[in-house]
């Protein structure tokens, strides 16, 4: 599995593409905007098909290329949790971007913690990580090492708490309990900021250090 990532505006939001050529297909992970123009050069540089989005919260940042994808009828997946930021996301219109456009993002799938997707022949684990917001989960593949958080953890760091539905002590829970019991070598791949991995995060983030 080749993966590709892309920093995107309007506040560097990271979008993930996994790439199996062999099966000339490709899942992408967040929607941030100008994510579909994105995924679809991948899509066509691989010779591939997208065959899902998976989406890893409900905050704007993360979800405003979503509608494209809907659109395009390729299968959307998404927290219940987070359904209301879906459906209506001009409720966060208080902490996103004066001006911006927010269409709403249709939810095919409503995926929860130990849902098992088999996407690109792997199996993929879905993880509920609530606390940045309610709805966000990762994404593990166990076959490949690697895990996509969304904006529950970050390379020396976490996601902020003090938004709507957010609260330190659970998404301090939910990360000792869903990311620091994944395999020590686990690759994370966070919203925002460079790459990390499970072990780096359990003895050095300054935030939560595993119990």
């Amino acid at each position: 599995m080749l993966i590709a990532s892309q920093e995107l505006p309007p506040i560097g939001t990271n979008a993930f593409a996994l790439i199996a050529p062999e099966r000339k297909e490709c899942v992408i992970i967040d929607a941030p905007q100008e994510a579909y123009s994105w995924a679809q050069a991948v899509a066509e540089k691989h010779d591939c098909k997208i065959v899902a989005l998976i989406l890893t919260h409900g905050h704007w940042d993360h979800m405003l290329d979503g509608h494209k994808f809907a659109e395009a009828g390729i299968p959307t997946y998404g927290h219940k949790a987070d359904k209301i930021m879906f459906a209506s996301p001009e409720i966060m219109a208080s902490f996103s971007m004066p001006g911006m456009t927010m269409p709403a993002v249709p939810i095919d799938h409503w995926i929860d913690e130990g849902d098992k997707l088999k996407l690109l022949g792997v199996e993929m684990e879905i993880r509920h990580v609530p606390g940045h917001c309610p709805g966000n989960i990762l994404v593990y593949v166990p076959s490949e090492g690697v895990a996509f958080v969304g904006d529950a953890i970050f390379a020396g760091s976490i996601g902020r708490c003090d938004l709507p539905g957010g609260d330190f002590a659970q998404l301090s829970d939910a990360i000792r309990t869903r990311i620091y019991s994944l395999p020590q070598d686990t690759k994370l791949y966070p919203g925002h900021g460079p790459e990390t991995d499970v072990e780096t995060e359990s003895l050095t983030n300054p935030y939560v250090r595993q119990a």
